[in-house]
């Protein structure tokens, strides 16, 4: 995204005047999929598609922005006790009162952003958005500037407060610690993380849109969040003597014990999330021996609990899945919320021509749609430009 697209919508909307200019990145995820608010361990990296907004203060208790993309404006006050209605404004109004709490002293300010993170593909907009307005607002109005990590927590909570949303908290860590050439590592459990660069020789990290656009604030994703604390009730009672806080503290023989505790779904969900915390640790291994079929192999094992315990898969998602077994590509899932969004797959270079040709033709025959294609590039997090 060009820089001067945004300053010239802010120069146009504003007082001619212009402001700093903050970027964040959306971001992609190896492997470890609906685990970050079970405790589990996740594997994302930032991606060079994100949101670019510019801030100005104004003087006043207003805080006015303008979404270049939807060419929508929406004003609030910094103390409004209940803020905008519109989706979007309440991200950025959800940012502010949650950096207002960690004691920075946000003021009123004129902001214009867009986005070229494509919507609903799984790649974690709102996040790209949370966390570009958290650092921005850190380094306008922040005399004792908090830490990334308040950063994240406060785009976590945006969601939980604000949009209705109990996501974990890795969306918002990929947007403010993401390095250009580095995966990361979380355990969402301890906060501890490591660095893993990021450059397979021979293969190539790409994304295929299913162009099936999915509501993370509907139901489904709060359904499947209640099924796992629902296990880890059953836990609980059935272990007291142990601390049991998320199904990160289970083990596969206690999650046994309990099969008669809780509902079918329940349990469903509950292995999903146990083997998906085995297979991003048996990842790390992988990366660190260069075994890139191994890590093909557990991404084609995550799609098939997403798909067939977790439920979160969809018809197109399965079908981009299976046309990447038969192309022969090493890995392949789907990526995100679920319900649409994107597939991640790992592809040799000698195969991603005929790959690429082949889904969008197939795609197209059987959905009359044409598939959106992008190579992943691995940025840099959350930043001023």
């Amino acid at each position: 995204m060009e820089i001067e697209h945004v300053r010239s919508r802010f120069i146009k909307h504003f007082d001619g005047k212009t402001g700093n200019i903050y970027t964040s990145p959306g971001r992609i995820n190896l492997i470890g999929e609906h685990t970050d608010f079970n405790g589990g361990f996740v594997f994302p990296g930032a991606v060079d598609k994100g949101i670019m907004a510019e801030l100005r203060p104004n003087g006043a208790n207003t805080i006015m922005c303008y979404s270049i993309d939807l060419k929508d404006r929406v004003e609030f006050k910094v103390d409004d006790p209940q803020g905008p209605r519109t989706s979007w404004a309440r991200y950025i109004y959800g940012i502010v009162q949650e950096m207002r709490k960690l004691g920075v002293d946000v003021k009123g300010f004129n902001t214009a952003f867009a986005g070229d993170v494509p919507l609903g593909a799984g790649m974690s907009s709102s996040a790209a958005l949370e966390s570009c307005f958290a650092y921005a607002l850190n380094d306008l109005f922040g005399d004792n500037k908090i830490s990334k990590w308040d950063m994240v927590l406060a785009g976590q909570a945006t969601e939980h407060n604000y949009c209705g949303v109990k996501c974990g908290i890795m969306d918002q860590f990929a947007s403010v610690f993401g390095k250009t050439g580095q995966l990361m590592c979380l355990d969402c459990n301890s906060r501890e993380f490591n660095y893993f660069p990021f450059d397979p020789q021979g293969y190539k990290l790409v994304l295929i849109n299913s162009m099936v656009k999915h509501e993370l604030a509907s139901s489904a994703y709060n359904d499947r969040r209640k099924n796992c604390e629902n296990t880890v009730a059953a836990l609980q009672k059935a272990y007291p003597e142990k601390e049991i806080k998320t199904l990160r503290d289970a083990t596969w023989e206690m999650l046994d014990a309990v099969k008669n505790d809780v509902s079918d779904e329940d349990m469903k969900r509950s292995r999903y999330v146990l083997a998906e915390k085995d297979r991003v640790l048996a990842v790390c291994e992988a990366l660190k021996r260069g075994d890139y079929q191994e890590v093909g192999k557990k991404m084609y094992e995550t799609h098939e609990g997403l798909s067939n315990e977790y439920e979160v898969s969809c018809e197109e998602l399965d079908f981009l899945n299976d046309i990447a077994k038969e192309c022969g590509v090493c890995g392949s899932r789907m990526m995100g919320g679920g319900f649409g969004g994107c597939t991640i797959n790992l592809v040799k270079e000698d195969l991603y021509d005929t790959f690429i040709s082949t889904i969008k033709e197939r795609y197209k025959e059987k959905y009359d749609k044409v598939p959106e294609v992008y190579d992943v590039v691995i940025s840099d997090g959350a930043r001023k430009l």
